[in-house]
């Protein structure tokens, strides 16, 4: 089929002749096929040939006949193909002229858009025209005005150019008339020099007249008159120079006591901690008044088992549901606390049950104690202390100065100092770690002998802490001498700390006794009129006659009260001594 679709339509007429021809090639073939057999046949048998040759014309019927049959059936099927074939053909010449109409049709619309797109390019190009030939006209008129610009522009400049160059013209005779000027006045200059010189040398002639005028009344030569000259000068100046230095030293203490005052406040300001209200008596309260008997035990054997295993005395008084504990060692008067507590709640109560649970109380106090100086060690920043240090250093934590928390002064301390520093441009670190071991000597017992300074400052020692620090825990109450800032600032820290309002506590019958001594030990000295002791005992005011006490009088009284106050009174802080020397003069009017 698709052979025949591939041929020319010329061809199709020709079908029928083609399958003839096919049909007897058949044949032929068949007879051929037919006549090999026979004589195959023959040359075998004789008398098979003729039943073969009746068999092969059977067989040659029978194939002649299928072979006609099969040939017509082909030349139906040509037929039908050619049909279909000229039926496509229609087809294909009905679609091409279809397609002929539709190029002619697409061929007219595109001339037919050329011709617009012609015109419309015709059209813009007249109006790219018009606009080209408006700006063209636009451009030579810009460029025409700004030509008549230049031209204006240079007129004006070679008027200006006219004009300076007449003006230099004028200048040029001013400065010939000035340098004729400056010539006849250098003339004039030269006569008063040479009447200068005249005058110099009348003036010298009588300055040496003089001088032997004034040899001779004054009986001294001009050598010893002006030693005797320089020495007034230089007494003048060595005064003039002692006040200034006495101007800059007092300048210098007044802006380092600011100074000093302004970082001092700044400290206690940023810093906020608790009042005191330290005591040596606990209270510990009870459910019953029943338990007091029961505390007490037959004929007193459990509180003497009590005291005697605690070693803190056991008040039982009229007191409501209460009773208390007296010791001035707070570890083992808070150790018998938690002891009496833990019985009372257990209720079991004899001499065993005592020991056993004033074991367990004697651990957990160890446990507190190390548990509140890993936490003040912890707020002030410090992690690296020896074990045995922070065990020692939690031992503060029931231990009170004046009333005062040693561990919470040692953290405020610690604050302190690091803030001062701070505002100094010192290491904070180093300084808050002296000023937080300054005290640990408190936590020691009297086995270590020396003061708490001393004492501690060996402990720090001991334990490998950087010879500042110890420095600054050795000499906190100057037992050793101050050779750093950073004692200074730990000396400045722990004053600051104790001496603050509610920082300390103290009984009022101390403390009129020492405002009495201060009045005391101010009226002693000579020429004192009247002493006031002002400002919670903290600061001094004496008043001098001024007849019998001078200012340097006045000064070195101060300083002999400040170092007698010092040898006899203990106080927190500091106390200032302020001398007051008032002259006046009356007179009355009649």
């Amino acid at each position: 089929m698709q052979q025949l679709a591939g041929r020319p339509l010329v061809s199709f007429a020709a079908m029928p002749t083609a399958t003839s021809v096919g049909l007897v090639v058949i044949g032929l073939l068949v007879v051929g096929l037919l006549a090999w057999i026979g004589l195959t046949l023959t040359r075998r048998k004789g008398a098979e040939m003729a039943a073969a040759e009746a068999n092969a014309k059977l067989e040659a019927a029978t194939a002649v006949a299928e072979a006609k049959s099969v040939g017509d059936r082909l030349r139906r099927e040509a037929e039908e193909e050619a049909a279909v074939l000229r039926a496509r053909a229609k087809e294909s010449e009905q679609r091409t002229d279809e397609l002929r109409r539709q190029a002619e049709e697409r061929a007219q619309e595109a001339d037919r858009r050329a011709d617009e797109v012609r015109r419309q390019a015709e059209d813009r190009a007249s109006e790219v025209r018009r606009d080209a030939e408006q700006r063209a006209t636009a451009v030579r008129r810009e460029a025409e005005s700004e030509a008549q610009s230049i031209r204006d522009d240079l007129r004006e400049q070679r008027l200006e150019m006219e004009r300076r160059e007449h003006r230099l013209t004028e200048r040029e005779e001013r400065l010939d008339e000035q340098h004729r000027a400056i010539e006849q006045r250098q003339q004039e200059i030269a006569a008063q020099l040479a009447e200068l010189d005249q005058r110099k040398a009348e003036i010298k002639d009588l300055e040496d007249e003089r001088r032997r005028i004034l040899e001779g009344v004054a009986n001294l030569t001009s050598e010893q008159a002006k030693a005797e000259l320089i020495a007034a000068i230089e007494t003048e100046a060595k005064r003039h120079a002692h006040t200034i230095v006495r101007d800059l030293e007092r300048q210098a203490l007044d802006e380092g006591e600011t100074k000093a005052r302004k970082i001092i406040t700044g400290a206690v300001q940023r810093l906020a901690s608790e009042q005191t209200s330290e005591s040596v008596v606990s209270v510990v309260h009870l459910p019953s008044d029943d338990m007091k008997g029961r505390i007490i035990g037959r004929e007193g054997r459990n509180i003497r088992s009590f005291e005697q295993t605690t070693g803190v005395n056991l008040i039982i008084d009229d007191t409501p549901e209460a009773v208390l504990l007296s010791c001035f060692d707070p570890v083992r008067r808070e150790t018998a606390r938690l002891t009496l507590d833990s019985l009372v709640l257990d209720g079991r109560i004899h001499p065993s049950r005592i020991e056993e649970i004033y074991e367990r109380s004697k651990g957990e106090v160890a446990e507190l104690c190390l548990r509140a100086a890993e936490d003040a060690m912890a707020e002030v920043g410090i992690t690296d202390l020896h074990p045995e240090l922070v065990r020692t250093m939690g031992l503060l934590r029931y231990r009170t100065s004046y009333g005062q928390n040693v561990l919470k002064h040692l953290v405020e301390s610690a604050h302190l100092a690091g803030m001062m520093a701070a505002e100094l441009g010192l290491d904070p670190q180093l300084c808050k770690r002296g000023a937080f071991l300054h005290d640990v000597g408190k936590a020691l017992t009297h086995e270590s002998e020396g003061s708490h300074a001393i004492v501690g400052a060996d402990l720090a020692r001991k334990y490998g802490e950087n010879d500042d620090v110890v420095h600054c825990i050795e000499a906190h109450h100057n037992e050793v001498e101050v050779r750093t800032v950073e004692a200074v600032l730990t000396q400045a820290a722990d004053a600051v700390s104790g001496g603050r309002p509610g920082a300390r506590r103290e009984s009022l019958e101390a403390y009129v006794q020492r405002l009495v001594r201060l009045e005391e030990i101010a009226m002693h000295h000579d020429g004192v009129e009247k002493v006031f002791a002002m400002q919670a005992g903290r600061e001094i005011r004496v008043m001098v006659l001024p007849d019998a006490v001078d200012d340097i009088a006045a000064q070195v009284m101060a300083r002999d009260i400040a170092k007698q106050v010092e040898e006899e009174l203990t106080y927190p802080g500091q106390i200032r001594v302020t001398v007051v020397r008032e002259s006046r003069a009356t007179e009355v009017a009649k």
